[in-house]
């Protein structure tokens, strides 16, 4: 018998060689019992009990900030969400509403956009984060824009970034920007490169404009003592994006951490990716910041790789990301990463948890964020804050009829949102029954 005093770490260390040697015969009908076997042993050892470090099941302080009618608004959005027929519906209606030029913008506002983006502008998302902020959760403003493609809608979103690193600047509560490499050159381009063809000379005068806009921001937000995350994207350019995130590490994370690189976590070879990149960083003498998530590409991961003929980046299953992204944020922490855990799991949040306390890491240090999406996860972000935790929540902004395509698209690509608008919604009318017995709003 294994001693529970062993933390999750350490069973993920026993098991994960067994899960990732076998997750070809975990899908085989042939070997079909065989799999069974070591998903369940798989389960047994991370399921083991293992004392919380936190509770997020204190609702009064996940939803301290909601009035009743906020949270009201909350119950119908999620309701929505938790019905897939209604769900898909109504994506399908607002595509049609929007294209038709419908007049769908106030409904959108005072539901779906209104719940889960900080408002239209810097100036509306600045005084959602400062709400959050009276609850000790503190903010990146995400501007969720995709630009037409052109280099003049390009320039436009590098502008607007550096407008929220400006804003960022003077904020205690907004001590991160963030920008995707995508809003600031083609895709194609990067596609191209980390295929190894050759660009045209106009190719590649854009691909260096590309690659211009992101150093301005990131010496922006060096200049300015703001951190900046550069998300991650698709597993076919996404080579192109991490040589620009170490080039401006080597740049501006000489004595601090300022540029952050994100790993997706669903592939299998991250883990071996993000070990590397600590080592290069340590080899040439600047501190490597690394964002973990779990992805948010897989369906078009798998169907691009199925439709291509090459073998899918994704894990073979849950397990295998779960435990790479718990052995991903440990081996960040126990060699000195600069860490931001984006994550709406329990678990892993305690896991984190545990490990600020087992390296004697001050809870209020930068060395270690806890992220999760605006909108969602609040038990998560408002208990870990109430703790004295770092904790950040992303703010989508921008105008509504920009904005919710790209937040439906999203929402419809990534299954694990279904999951997620489950559990809030059985939350949220935890809280409507708690609030209606008296207890009352804190």
């Amino acid at each position: 018998m294994i001693s529970t005093s062993l933390d999750m770490t350490q069973y993920a260390c026993l098991i994960s060689p067994v899960s990732y040697l076998v997750s070809p015969l975990i899908y085989s009908n042939k070997n079909q019992p065989r799999g069974v076997f070591l998903i369940s042993l798989q389960l047994y050892f991370w399921n083991m009990p293992v004392k919380p470090t936190i509770s997020f099941e204190n609702l009064k302080v996940a939803f301290a900030s909601k009035s009743d009618a906020e949270l009201k608004r909350m119950y119908l959005v999620f309701a929505l969400l938790n019905n897939k027929l209604v769900s898909n519906l109504g994506i399908a209606m607002t595509k049609i509403g929007f294209a038709l030029h419908l007049p769908i913008k106030g409904i959108m506002k005072q539901t779906m956009f209104g719940h889960f983006c900080g408002g239209e502008t810097i100036t509306e998302s600045t005084a959602a984060a400062q709400k959050l902020a009276e609850y000790g959760v503190e903010s990146t403003l995400d501007y969720s824009v995709e630009g037409d493609g052109d280099e003049a809608s390009y320039d436009e979103t590098c502008a607007e970034i550096l407008k929220t690193i400006d804003k960022a600047e003077n904020q205690t509560s907004l001590p991160f920007a963030v920008f995707k490499v995508t809003g600031l050159g083609d895709y194609r381009l990067m596609t191209k490169v980390q295929a190894g063809e050759i660009l045209s000379q106009d190719e590649s005068l854009a691909f260096d404009r590309m690659k211009n806009r992101v150093d301005q921001l990131c010496h922006a937000a060096f200049q300015k003592g703001i951190k900046i995350l550069v998300d991650a994207e698709e597993s076919w350019f996404q080579d192109t994006i991490d040589a620009m995130a170490y080039e401006a590490m080597e740049k501006y994370n000489r004595e601090t951490c300022t540029v952050y690189n994100t790993y997706q976590m669903y592939r299998h070879d991250m883990l071996a990716r993000l070990k590397a990149a600590e080592e290069v960083a340590k080899v040439n003498g600047y501190v490597l910041g690394a964002k973990l998530v779990r992805g948010a590409y897989m369906e078009k991961e798998g169907e691009r790789a199925a439709e291509m003929g090459y073998a899918s980046p994704i894990q073979p299953n849950k397990l295998a990301t779960d435990t790479d992204y718990n052995l991903g944020v440990e081996f960040c922490i126990s060699n000195g990463v600069y860490l931001v855990s984006g994550s709406h799991n329990e678990e892993s949040n305690q896991l984190v948890v545990r490990l600020i306390e087992k390296h004697g890491i001050a809870k209020d240090s930068d060395r270690v964020f806890f992220a999760q999406l605006y909108g969602m996860s609040d038990n998560i972000s408002f208990n870990l804050a109430d703790a004295g935790y770092r904790v950040l929540k992303y703010v989508p902004y921008g105008p509504v009829e920009k904005v919710m395509p790209y937040l439906m698209r999203r929402a419809s690509e990534n299954s694990s949102i279904a999951g997620q608008s489950s559990r809030e919604f059985s939350m949220i009318k935890k809280e409507i029954k708690r609030r209606k017995s008296g207890d009352g709003r804190p």
